[in-house]
Formats: C-alpha cells, sequence, structure tokens
C-alpha cells in the first residue's frame, strides 16, 4: 500500500488564476454538484450532455460562469474534461470519441457498482480490478488520466464543499506529475483540499468499499487533519 502525500496544498482562493479550461461531461447527480463546487469558487466551467437541453439549463440556472456546449465541442474547448457518466459509458465515450481526447487531462470520478438487488451494491468488476486501472489501459494516446472527484456520494460533494476553516478531503490518483498543480487546482476550487494517493493503481482505495472511500473503510468525510490517523 502506498503511502499518501499532501502535495502543495492550496488556502481556498477569492478567484482562480489557472487558465486551464474544465468540461463536466454529464449532468446527473455527481456532475451537476462537480459544476456547481467549481461555480461557487469562481471557476468558469463547460457543462455538456446527451440532451443540449439539459445542459442549457443547467447553465442558465447557474449563472454566467456557466456555458453550454454540445459534447463534441465541449471536450474540444476543454483542457480538462471531468467524464461525470457512469463506468460503462466512460468506457463507450473513450471507444467511440477516442481521438478527440488527444491532449486533454481526463478525470474518471466513477465507481464500477450496480444495485445488487438486496438494497445495496456489488461491484461489477473483479475483486481486485479498479475503474481507474480498466480506463487507464483504454486510454487514447495523448490523454492523461485522473481518478478522482468520486470518494464522496453526491450529497456529501455537496454539503462538504467549502466549509472553512476546516477543509473536506478529495483524494486523487495520477501517474503524471505534470498534472498534480491543475488537478490540485481544480479540487481546491471546488472547495477541498486535495490529497495525492499515488499513481492510477491505487484507485481502487479511492473507488466505492476502498479504504478511502466514503462508503469503504473511511467511513465518513474526512479533513486534511484526519488523513494521517485514518491511514
Amino acid at each position: 500500500m502506498s503511502s499518501i502525500t499532501n502535495s502543495n496544498i492550496k488556502k481556498f482562493k477569492i478567484m482562480s488564476t489557472n487558465t486551464s479550461k474544465i468540461a463536466v461531461i454529464g449532468l446527473g447527480h455527481i456532475g451537476k454538484v462537480v459544476a456547481t463546487n467549481l461555480i461557487k469558487g469562481n471557476r468558469p466551467v463547460i457543462v455538456a450532455s446527451r440532451k443540449i437541453q439539459d445542459a442549457r439549463s443547467f447553465a442558465q440556472q447557474a449563472g454566467k460562469l456557466a456555458t453550454a456546449l454540445e459534447v463534441s465541442d465541449a471536450i474540444k474547448e476543454a483542457d480538462i474534461v471531468v467524464l461525470a457518466v457512469a463506468f460503462g459509458t466512460i468506457k463507450e465515450l473513450l471507444s467511440s470519441r477516442g481521438s478527440e481526447f488527444k491532449g486533454k487531462i481526463i478525470v474518471d470520478p466513477s465507481n464500477p457498482i450496480a444495485p445488487d438487488g438486496n438494497g445495496g451494491f456489488k461491484k461489477i468488476v473483479g475483486e481486485k480490478e479498479s475503474a481507474g486501472e480498466i480506463i487507464a489501459g483504454l486510454l487514447p494516446a495523448g490523454a492523461k488520466l485522473v481518478k478522482a472527484l468520486g470518494t464522496l456520494s453526491a450529497g456529501s460533494l455537496s454539503a462538504a464543499a467549502w466549509k472553512k476553516p476546516d477543509a473536506a478531503v478529495l483524494f486523487y490518483a495520477s501517474d503524471d506529475a505534470g498534472v498534480s498543480g491543475k488537478i490540485e487546482e481544480l479540487i481546491t476550487d471546488s472547495g477541498f483540499d486535495p490529497v495525492h494517493v499515488g499513481g492510477i493503481d491505487q484507485s481502487i482505495r479511492i473507488e466505492v468499499f476502498g479504504d478511502l472511500h466514503e462508503f469503504g473503510a473511511l467511513g465518513k468525510v474526512v479533513t486534511l487533519a484526519e488523513v494521517g490517523a485514518k491511514v
């Protein structure tokens, strides 16, 4: 098990200086919260959905920092693409639109789970497999993958954002150290403290049932001060 590093933690800012353009693809529970949290952090966001009218409706309600585009246009315009859709849909997008992601940073918040028929959930991949590693194997040339924004439920992702002075933590995993600055600023601009857990091979830890997930051994939202005691 790799050790957690808390690299370059940033304080909350009134206005981001990062010029990376962010697109949130998918406006389900997670996508809406991710976009809303970023807008609260004064971060412009491109939003897209299978139905352009859904994106336009969200943008109209969210205000001037939200721009609605068709999916292809959103991917083209963005530097960072948050695929806030189901695990299976991410695989479909990478298969059908792979060339469009060249040069992009792809953020994957998905969890490979489905209802178990008994009121709970079960994994739909192998017990020791992770969505992050599977998606990494499908990544088009020139794209970089970050596993992030999926360690909390949509409800907690909304309720725990922008809690001062003790910010909640969002964990992330990536094989590419060159993207860390942009991802940590994205997470900070979402109202959380970013903590890097290692490479994509650590994704299983921050997916459902993992030891660093709200619905795993961690069991709750944690602050930076609590991370060391939990791991």
